[in-house]
């Protein structure tokens, strides 16, 4: 199914003239619908500019050309609007969604998060999702008359639930969450404006979590492949990859190998936008849903296909044991968690050490003040901070490499 532009309003667009509005009130902008406002204060938010240097897959100094957080989100963006335009929804929601959906993770990928997520296990731990809702609801400090960016209702709930509703109707945690509970920051702010946790996310929610996985499979290959990993022959035994491979063997047979991988990667995201596209004018056929009758759906709405999932699985079975569980990069992030839990540890020993605007009052604060304050001191740090904090106050830094 071709992408084309001009696709007439899905009726189950999110609808910024709709929109239920921000925790604070604030004079609607002359220029900006709300969701391009929300877009706008992300870009600009500290906590954006910082995923310029915090780790995709590999650490910072890898190399120049491996993905960071942040330029897999600008590819996020990408695709997200891609397909928003396509099936008709609002370009701007699913843009800030993408935008955001990375903000609340750590120096050094999920190594970093593992780290931190065992040092505060006696307070409630650590989930980049809850982190982010708590960067835009509160840790970012721009405005005057407000804490956070003060972002749209319907940008906040996408946040949190992109991936699906966090608990069932009657309040029982499901997913990732089913074994531990939602995490405390969420349910807490979800006390002062109501996310419907129970509920479907919006379509655009829904498209920005498909861009997501659609970035990473495409990108994480790449990756891979430029640091040697893998090969193309090794990934081929994928299905979809090998599809993609003889086609482009036999269109163009005596391609250099630069362009061939790129060709590859390429057309993996074509594909599987496509497909998306197609699942999605699919599902809506019999009877196209209002914006209530999605987030009212019992699944999504937004999706791939049977076979596309199942592409999907594969591609993330391969990259799993080659790339996420390489030797290689387990033991780089076997050290970035140990400096992430020096660092920790540092700072409940010496919390007069940290910076004036992260120390200021805690010497009087609760134990449990103080140690959620460090972990969100250490959490907003860059690769590139961390290690040179870490080498401020300890003999030995490990090189990350």
């Amino acid at each position: 199914m071709a992408i084309e532009t001009g696709t007439p309003r899905a009726i189950f667009a999110a609808d910024p003239a709709a929109s239920r509005g921000r925790r604070y009130a604030e004079p609607v902008s002359p220029s900006r619908n709300p969701f391009r406002r929300d877009c706008d204060r992300i870009i600009h938010s500290a906590a954006f500019r910082r995923l310029a240097h915090k780790t995709q897959v590999f650490v910072y100094h890898e190399g120049d050309h491996y993905r960071t957080r942040l330029t897999h989100t600008l590819e996020v963006v990408q695709i997200a609007r891609s397909l928003a335009r396509a099936i008709g929804l609002d370009e701007d929601l699913a843009e800030a969604l993408a935008l955001a959906h990375d903000l609340g993770h750590t120096p050094f990928g999920h190594a970093g998060e593992r780290a931190l997520d065992r040092a505060l296990s006696g307070f409630g731990g650590f989930d980049h999702n809850a982190q982010a809702l708590r960067i835009v609801t509160d840790l970012e400090r721009r405005y005057a008359g407000f804490d956070g960016l003060n972002l749209t209702w319907e940008t906040l709930e996408g946040l949190v639930k992109h991936n699906g509703p966090l608990i069932d109707r009657a309040g029982a945690p499901l997913k990732r969450y089913a074994a531990h509970g939602v995490p405390a920051p969420i349910l807490a702010y979800n006390q002062v404006q109501d996310l419907e946790l129970w509920s479907q996310p919006s379509a655009e929610a829904q498209v920005a979590a498909l861009a997501d996985d659609i970035a990473y499979d495409a990108h994480d290959i790449d990756d891979g492949l430029r640091a040697d990993l893998f090969t193309l022959d090794d990934i081929a035994v994928v299905p979809i990859v090998g599809e993609i491979i003889a086609e482009i063997d036999a269109q163009y047979p005596r391609l250099e190998p630069a362009r061939r991988v790129h060709e590859v990667i390429r057309r993996i995201i074509t594909r599987m936008i496509e497909d998306v596209i197609a699942e999605t004018a699919r599902r809506i056929a019999p009877q196209p849903p209002s914006a209530s009758d999605v987030r009212n759906a019992s699944g999504p709405i937004v999706a791939f296909s049977p076979a596309m999932q199942s592409a999907d699985a594969a591609i993330k079975g391969f990259l799993y044991p080659r790339m996420y569980r390489h030797e290689r990069v387990m033991r780089v992030m076997g050290d970035a968690e140990r400096v992430v839990q020096d660092l920790f540890d540092y700072y409940i020993e010496n919390p007069a050490d940290l910076p004036d605007e992260w120390g200021e009052g805690i010497a009087v604060a609760g134990r449990s003040a103080r140690v959620r304050r460090i972990g969100d001191y250490i959490a907003g740090m860059t690769d590139r901070y961390a290690l040179i904090d870490h080498a401020r106050h300890f003999k030995a830094t490990p090189e990350l490499r």
